[in-house]
Order: structure tokens, then sequence, then C-alpha cells
């Protein structure tokens, strides 16, 4: 794995892995804006915490590199947006906008580069390729935005099972290099059965069977952690739950299965922010606030 690198930027002041942008003397009422982690690789979640010196109490707006990314209140005049970044993106500077009732601040960060493994994967059988039904319901999903926060701290492991295949792993099948992809979670190789739990609490917002089309993912659940947070959760032999349903942290969601396109019995959790697949390590060992 490649070694972080950090950004030296004018006016950046580094306290226990924060980079927190103060008041100058020429902004009474600009914002105060903390970054983390201070020096982000591919595939890490950027967090930007906004704090209103003059009061304000909308949440603003905040882009990155001209995106814009949706804010939330943490306090009465604090909010938060999360940054995600992939495999697929430029290594480079990350500009960040925040703009709203207090003066705009115009921030930067670099992202750096990341080593990824490459992996060769031989499918059984023809190895198929999906269904519409099943690619419109997980697209959907994916692009769910609730207001509400339902995770709590760092997330929990959804299985116990080893973990066979990490988070950005580049890969052939059947000996052809695909292209544009990465593997977009994590594996936990388990015996067929084993339990597969939330990592967080949130609302059942996808299930998906083998029955109704899903030849790909094979029995899937999707979990609303709120937000913009997201659990996918693919080759199960079971499902325990019904859309609708509010999930607490650590409640059993059904158990694995090598279903369709999967190499062995096994479970992929994949995690979605704001419709990108990040990393999930650093949501399990560290958490946000």
């Amino acid at each position: 794995m490649a070694m972080r690198r950090r950004d030296v930027i004018a006016g950046l002041f580094a306290t226990s892995g924060l980079m927190t942008w103060g008041l100058t003397s020429k902004a009474a009422h600009a914002y105060d804006v903390t970054i983390t982690p201070t020096a982000p690789q591919l595939g890490d979640t950027i967090s930007v915490i906004v704090q209103a010196r003059g009061g304000a109490t909308t949440a603003p707006t905040v882009t990155a590199n001209g995106k814009e990314y949706p804010s939330f209140p943490l306090s009465s005049n604090r909010f938060r947006a999360f940054v995600p970044t992939s495999p697929l993106d430029s290594p480079g500077r990350i500009v960040i906008q925040v703009n709203g009732a207090e003066e705009t601040r115009n921030l930067a960060v670099g992202l750096s580069n990341r080593n990824f493994r490459t992996q060769r994967i031989t499918l059984r059988g023809s190895g198929s390729l999906g269904t519409d039904h099943e690619f419109d319901r997980v697209d959907a999903f994916k692009q769910l935005v609730s207001p509400e926060r339902h995770w709590n701290g760092a997330l929990l492991r959804p299985s116990q099972g080893r973990v066979s295949s990490e988070y950005g792993v580049r890969r052939y099948y059947n000996g052809e290099f695909a292209e544009n992809y990465y593997h977009r979670g994590v594996d936990y190789a388990a015996g067929t059965g084993t339990p597969v739990v939330s990592p967080a609490a949130g609302y059942i917002r996808l299930v998906g069977r083998v029955r109704d089309g899903f030849e790909l993912h094979g029995n899937t659940v999707g979990i609303d952690h709120g937000q913009g947070l997201l659990s996918i959760m693919i080759h199960l032999s079971r499902i325990d739950v019904k859309e609708g349903d509010f999930m607490r942290a650590g409640q059993r969601v059904g158990a694995i299965v090598s279903t369709v396109a999967a190499t062995g019995p096994h479970l992929h959790w994949g995690l979605y922010l704001n419709q990108v697949a990040v990393d999930p390590v650093p949501w399990r060992y560290d958490g946000f606030e």
C-alpha cells in the first residue's frame, strides 16, 4: 500500500489528525471547517465539518471539485458533509468550497494514490451478466439519501468469516481484464448458513431474490443507514428481513451461501456513500462523528 502524503496548505493548522481552517481578521463571520483525514488516499471517505461562527442555522452547500454533496446538522450551528473517493478517481488536489449564509470558504486537500491488488477470478459456468430488473433496483437503492442518521460510531463486522477479498482489488474474470472495475466492498468467506448481521442501524430498503431475477447479485439485502450511507449484502442463502424493517446494529439479516456469480460461500459487503463505493475499513475501525 502506498504511503500517505501530506500537502501543506497556507492557513492550515493540523492537530490530532484534523485539518481546521479558522477565521482571519478580515472574515468575522467565515465558516470554520475541519477536514478528516488530513491525508486521504483513494477509497477514503472525506469528512467536512462546518461550524457557523456567525450563528447561521441553515445547512451550507459543500462542493468538491465542483460536485455538490449534501450537508446535515450535527448541532445547532455545526454541519457535516461527506465526500467519497474511489480507486477510479485521479490522485491530486481536491478543492472544497463551503457556501451559505456566512462568508464562502475555499479550501484544498491532497488525495494520495494507493496500490490495489490484482486478482484473477474464474467463474463457474457461463457467468450470468444479470438482469435489467436487478440493475434497476440496485441503482435506485444506491441513490438514496435520507435525512435522518441511524449509525452511531464505528460500524460492526457483518460476518465473522475471514476476509477473502479486500476493497479496491482489480480483477481479471476468466482471463479478461475488467476495465473501470474495482472490488466495491469486502468479501467474508464462511460456511453456508453462517449468520450475516447489520453493521449499523438502518432501514431495509432493498430485498432482491434469485427467484425474482437477481441473477448476478444473488439474494440481496440493502440497508439505509441514513444521510447517504448504505450497506448492500449479496450472495445470501436466506433473507430474514423484509423491506421497511428497522434494523439494530448487530441484528441478523440473513445467512451466507455461494449463489450465482460467486466463487465459493462468502458474503460481499459493499458500503456506498453518496452513490460511491468507499472503503469500509475506516468506517469499521475509526468511524465518524
